[in-house]
């Protein structure tokens, strides 16, 4: 298992500390360090300016968001980047949800199996340097009845294949990422439910390939704080939590929230979500079980930290990837350098 650092949302007050982490990250032999966009900073650029300054570790995109780009720009982005970052981009996608898509980016949220499908399809095409034509049902590459022709990307990327991660949830959507990925990328994952709520339908979909999990990279994103008081650390957590179990989304679109009701919260994300669209998000907060946010997070000390590691490798993830909570760089350094104890010491290293 190999870790990985999730630098989140630039833009929020902690831009110089971010890419501090990065590089402290590249230092210490991090696999990979992602970076998110929501309706604040976008991805590639973020990408681009840590690339720039480390040396060794991947940068990834969790996500690039489907409705913000067509296929084709993004195959170019991805191959400008890879090129640019001698061979070290990793392409993570995802549909965002109906709230983003239609309210900023006036693209509407329907058919997100099949429009991730052919986005996908489109993008590996584009990015192989083929010269371009598509007929689906979202995309039809060129226009028909017009002056377009099929052309191909100019850009040489750094490998004949990039690897493409998808963001899935739902079992739908993680089937069709097994089938159509090399990776996934994964949120609130409980190493105890990751059999029932991912593995299985990521393999069925590996299986509808002619593949298996292997050479699948299985990458969970979890937030880390380090300390003896686990109560008191998942307490950190509980507003993050409510946010996308309570209020990510609408009552009836909300993914995180029908993914805690498979991990067994269904009584407790009802009272969280009812509480969050009320207004009352304390009220939320303190709802989150806090079986709930430990099950998802890393919490404790590196012993204990160390042991959680072991359970996740035991379940199948390939790429564990770290949020370290902190509000000072010193804090947040403190957590890499945990994750590398920790990996150390569960003899995962």
């Amino acid at each position: 298992m190999k870790l990985g650092i999730n630098l989140g949302y630039w833009g929020a007050g902690m831009d110089a500390d971010n890419l501090a982490v990065a590089q402290e990250a590249d230092r210490l032999g991090y696999s990979v360090c992602w970076a998110a966009e929501a309706y604040g900073s976008d991805g590639p650029t973020v990408l681009s300016w840590v690339a720039a300054q480390t040396e060794r570790i991947d940068v990834g995109s969790a996500i690039f968001q489907i409705p913000a780009r067509t296929p084709a720009m993004t195959a170019m982005t991805a191959a400008t980047l890879d090129s640019l970052s001698g061979g070290r981009f990793r392409l993570g996608l995802g549909v965002s949800g109906p709230q983003v898509s239609e309210g900023w980016y006036g693209v509407k949220f329907d058919k997100p199996l099949s429009r991730t499908r052919e986005y996908v399809e489109i993008v590996r095409k584009a990015m192989s340097r083929e010269r371009l034509a598509y007929e689906g049902e979202h995309w039809t590459l060129p226009l028909p009845g017009g002056p377009g022709k099929p052309i191909k990307l100019t850009v040489h990327p750094q490998r004949e294949h990039i690897p493409l991660y998808i963001a899935a949830i739902g079992p739908k959507n993680l089937e069709q990422t097994g089938e159509i990925a090399d990776g996934a990328l994964l949120i609130f994952p409980s190493a105890a439910h990751l059999e029932d709520t991912a593995l299985r339908h990521l393999r069925a979909g590996r299986e509808k390939a002619g593949l298996t999990l292997d050479g699948f990279d299985v990458c969970p994103t979890l937030p880390l704080a380090l300390g003896d008081d686990v109560s008191a650390l998942a307490d950190v957590f509980r507003p993050y939590t409510a946010l996308y179990v309570g209020g990510m989304g609408s009552r009836k679109q909300n993914f995180y929230n029908q993914l805690a009701q498979r991990m067994g919260y269904e009584k407790q994300a009802a009272e969280i979500q009812d509480k969050y669209l009320a207004g009352d998000k304390d009220g939320a907060a303190a709802a989150v079980p806090q079986e709930l946010i430990d099950s998802t997070c890393l919490l404790g000390t590196v012993a204990r930290i160390a042991d959680r590691m072991r359970e996740y490798a035991a379940a199948g993830v390939t790429t564990l990837t770290l949020a370290p909570a902190g509000f000072t760089l010193e804090e947040r350094v403190a957590g890499l350098r945990a994750g590398v104890e920790a990996m150390e010491l569960a003899g995962l290293a």
